[in-house]
């Protein structure tokens, strides 16, 4: 990791000394192999195979991998496109897409791993089915990754007697990290990307909430009888209780309270840049940083720092606040971003590119969408990719006019959005919180799945249920 971040510090001190000598360099993904995705395949097996096989290599230097990796590509790239391309998109995925990743990821981290729910909670099967629907409201209105990190903890601490745990966390992920953020831009990036294209803010709750009750639903359903047939099995019940009840057991309450305004700060500064129209921009060697982003990043590390600043140690203690998940989350997704650059290119390429039979299978014969291919083929490249740029590729194939999307092609507007945030549950990679909320409950001594033993829950349980989305809408 230490050799990526000096080959990037290299580049932009390059780049910084010719000013507008760089222009953006778009890349043909028509003229590429699939053999350029070959370093994102590695990134992606790395995460999968390496925990399994080499636990303790992985556990030391998976940034390190994660940087072999990175070079992989951008070595190569260099060597045959040249080094300016090579550094202008690195530039770009650095400057336009890393950066305000992370910068969001941390915001909400930091700020909701300042607020301690206080009181000894007991993990019952209906207390954490209701913590579970509660998570899929907020998801919504302060994202998916927001809700997250404000419940994770709490949900593991009222089942730190438990002997069962995993399915707890990996039903968190499935419902509050993913499937609740799908009634407003505000839950999930590709649906605010859809926002900043011009998708009404409230289209996606009238559109989507007849899936959503029938998912979350179903979801909570089968949990809540998981749950209580595990509890009846083993006796559940430690004889000791790592957090024992206090004087006052029922007694719930907020510590760190400051948070839920700061937390309210990262939701407006978030909608502002949505909806902030401005000319203004800097120029970052060829890639255009607009005011509003740099506003809403800016402010982002205001209420990072202050949230530092202002929330006493104990409450970070009480929380088990440290910085080991969110290290994790911006090594491999540095990676992750970078690797991705020639898959993205390809599939924008459309029908003309390595991917174009993906491409054309979402429409009929006659020309028409099939708004079935397009949930299918979104949920399944979002599964594995970053789900907002595929989220932008399907609607640009789908013709790009969010008018027209959102009245007579509502319907495939909708399965575009539906696969990009449902199937985003279905690998710890499809969505940032799916792996944060994985190494925090790991962090915590949770003994999670494997990647692949994760995707054994996920295809057993979330892909029939998505056929059965299907048949009834789509």
């Amino acid at each position: 990791m230490k050799l990526l971040r000096s080959t990037a510090l290299g580049v932009l001190i390059s780049l910084a000394l010719l000013p507008g000598a760089a222009m953006a360099t778009e890349i043909d993904g028509a003229a590429l192999s699939v053999l350029w995705g070959v370093p994102f395949a590695g990134i992606l097996l790395s995460i999968a195979l390496m925990p399994l096989l080499a636990p303790a290599f992985w556990h030391h230097h998976f940034g390190k991998v994660t940087a072999a990796w990175a070079l992989a590509f951008l070595l190569p790239f260099a060597a045959v496109f040249g080094g300016h391309a090579a550094m202008v998109n690195l530039v770009h995925a650095l400057v336009a897409e890393y950066l305000p990743f992370v910068i969001l990821l941390t915001a909400l981290y930091t700020v909701a791993g300042g607020i301690y729910i206080r009181g000894n909670l007991h993990g019952t099967p209906l207390l954490n089915t209701g913590i579970l629907a509660v998570g899929a409201v907020l998801a919504s209105f302060m994202g998916t990754t927001g809700a997250s990190m404000l419940l994770i903890r709490p949900l593991i601490r009222a089942n730190d007697n438990r002997k069962h745990v995993a399915h707890v966390v990996v039903f968190f992920i499935f419902i509050v990290s993913n499937a609740g953020g799908s009634l407003t831009p505000l839950g999930d990036p590709p649906l605010f990307l859809g926002f900043l294209k011009g998708v009404d803010f409230s289209w996606t709750l009238h559109q989507l909430w007849p899936e959503t009750l029938f998912l979350v639903g179903v979801l909570l359903a089968i949990f809540c009888a998981l749950d209580s047939w595990l509890s009846r099995r083993d006796g559940e019940r430690s004889p000791v209780d790592p957090t024992p009840d206090n004087a006052s057991p029922t007694q719930l309450g907020f510590d760190g309270k400051l948070n839920f305004a700061l937390l309210g700060v990262v939701v407006a500064l978030v909608l502002l840049s949505g909806m902030w129209n401005s000319d203004a921009f800097v120029d970052v060697a060829g890639t255009l940083v607009g005011l509003p982003g740099l506003v809403r990043d800016g402010g982002l590390i205001v209420v990072t720092l202050l949230s530092l600043a202002l929330t006493p140690r104990a409450v970070h203690d009480s929380n088990q606040f440290g910085w080991g998940p969110m290290q994790e989350v911006a090594k491999l997704f540095a990676g992750i971003f970078l690797t991705i650059i020639p898959v993205i290119a390809m599939l924008k390429a459309g029908v003309d590119g390595p991917f174009g039979a993906i491409v054309r299978a979402v429409t009929h014969p006659d020309g028409s969408p099939n708004p079935a291919m397009y949930f299918w083929a979104t949920g399944a490249l979002s599964s594995f990719l970053d789900n907002a740029p595929t989220y932008l590729v399907f609607f640009n194939t789908a013709g790009g006019d969010p008018q027209l999307l959102m009245t007579s092609m509502a319907a495939t507007l909708g399965a575009i959005s539906a696969g990009a945030v449902f199937m985003g549950a279905n690998t710890y990679i499809g969505n940032a919180p799916n792996l944060m909320v994985k190494a925090i409950a790991e962090d915590r001594g949770v003994r999670m799945p494997s990647f692949f033993g994760y995707m054994a829950w996920s295809f057993g349980i979330l892909v029939p249920l998505f056929v059965v989305m299907t048949f009834i809408w789509y």
